[in-house]
């Protein structure tokens, strides 16, 4: 135990006596460290604030609004848009197997609202109970659409959190009354928040029970089929990976309702799917995870490189002291040691700076105001193995080789050197 004491306070000493050789030496490992896990670490930040924006609208959500079909049956030059409709809604309810919480919905921009405080051209959507398990409805009071109000085509609504704030400033909604074109309707719920308001258009809804849109607003215009359209279809898919499936399903049901036209045309189908985007920007930030990564690992390893140069230099200018030692009897495995744990505690000391400073800002970050799509920067739990891992190789690595360089010599060749 004395003897591993006082090889390590010649470690010390031995540091201290060449500090700014040492100083920058350490310098190159934590810049690589703390490069690794802060660059991952601002990736992993990206891939979160993306997926958190998104699930704003909904978890694995597909928005399915309509398509071309041809306007000549075989002919894909001449295309002609079509809305969904309520049976397509009911065609896609029965029979398919791959979508599930399926809501459609009625959406007019064009109809007045006004309360005992104010008025505006409301945003209103129609929907089923269900759309609350599809898309992200945080209810802040009362409570939501249920299947009673849909049935009976019930004159109720739940506002948004911005309609709320226009319609009742500083008023309590819940329980009052709105004139929607001046039929009355009562509020049974508030919304909280979701996201940021001017990024989603939920904040600045009405929603009404999907049957009373039906009834009372239907949709207008040259495709509305008579008040059977509807604006689009909120879907999931049965399971993340089988979205595409779910969407190919889907178009070959709703192709059959309008005239059984082929429904693998390219642009036919307009849709938007939350899942692909996941996918694809998945695979954009696991590819800057490497990236970057990759960048840190580089610069580990010329800071490594460094150590190994500064522990060989140290050898060379300590060549008698090695022979002096051995001549005294310190045998070959001590001065291996010696030289082996310089390297070493140069490297922990230098790792253990790096991994500190990367939390250290990465803990300043959590505190910053971010735009949407971004989220405050975290300590990936792989990275920081990966670093520690890297970081023991290099010790080893800068302290193995030139301390088995320094144990070889030989004390009387070793005591000739000036």
């Amino acid at each position: 135990m004395r003897m591993l004491l006082d090889t390590f306070s010649q470690t010390l000493r031995t540091l201290w006596a060449h500090k700014l050789r040492s100083f920058l030496t350490m310098f190159g490992i934590a810049w690589g460290v703390g490069s690794l896990l802060l660059l991952i670490g601002v990736g992993e930040g990206f891939r979160n604030g993306n997926r958190k924006q998104l699930e704003t609208f909904g978890k694995n959500i597909i928005f399915f609004f309509g398509g071309r079909a041809p306007a000549v049956e075989g002919s894909f030059h001449a295309m002609k848009w079509f809305n969904l409709t309520y049976d397509d809604y009911l065609a896609i309810r029965s029979e398919s197997k791959l979508a599930i919480h399926v809501s459609p919905l009625i959406a007019r921009d064009d109809i007045r609202a006004v309360s005992d405080y104010t008025s505006t051209n409301g945003q209103v959507s129609g929907v089923p109970p269900i759309y609350s398990q599809v898309r992200t409805i945080p209810l802040q009071a009362g409570r939501w659409i249920n299947d009673q109000d849909n049935a009976e085509r019930r004159r109720v609504c739940v506002l948004g959190r911005e309609m709320t704030r226009n319609m009742f400033p500083g008023r309590p909604a819940l329980g009052n009354g709105i004139l929607l074109n001046g039929v009355r309707f009562e509020v049974i719920g508030v919304l909280s928040k979701i996201g940021h308001e001017e990024q989603n258009a939920t904040n600045i809804r009405i929603f009404v029970p999907f049957n009373t849109m039906r009834e009372l607003f239907p949709l207008k215009g040259d495709n509305s089929k008579e008040g059977n359209a509807i604006s689009f279809i909120n879907y999931q898919p049965r399971s993340f990976e089988e979205n595409e499936a779910a969407k190919d399903e889907l178009h070959r049901i709703v192709a059959r309702n309008h005239g059984g036209f082929d429904p693998t045309g390219k642009d036919i189908w307009e849709e938007w799917d939350t899942v692909k985007n996941q996918k694809t920007m998945g695979k954009i930030f696991s590819a800057m995870d490497w990236f970057l990564g990759g960048v840190g690992l580089v610069t580990l390893g010329l800071g490594a490189i460094g150590i190994i140069n500064i522990m060989l230099v140290a050898v060379s200018e300590r060549t008698r002291e090695v022979g002096l030692r051995k001549a005294l009897g310190a045998t070959r495995r001590n001065i291996l040691f010696q030289f082996f744990l310089e390297g070493a505690f140069l490297t922990l000391l230098s790792g253990a700076a790096g991994v500190g400073g990367a939390m250290m800002i990465i803990h300043l970050l959590s505190g910053v105001a971010l735009p949407p799509g971004f989220d405050s920067p975290k300590i990936v739990p792989v990275s920081a193995l990966g670093a520690v891992l890297s970081l023991a190789l290099a010790g080893i690595a800068a302290g193995l080789y030139p301390a088995r360089k320094a144990a070889m010599l030989e004390p009387v060749e070793a005591l000739r050197q000036e």
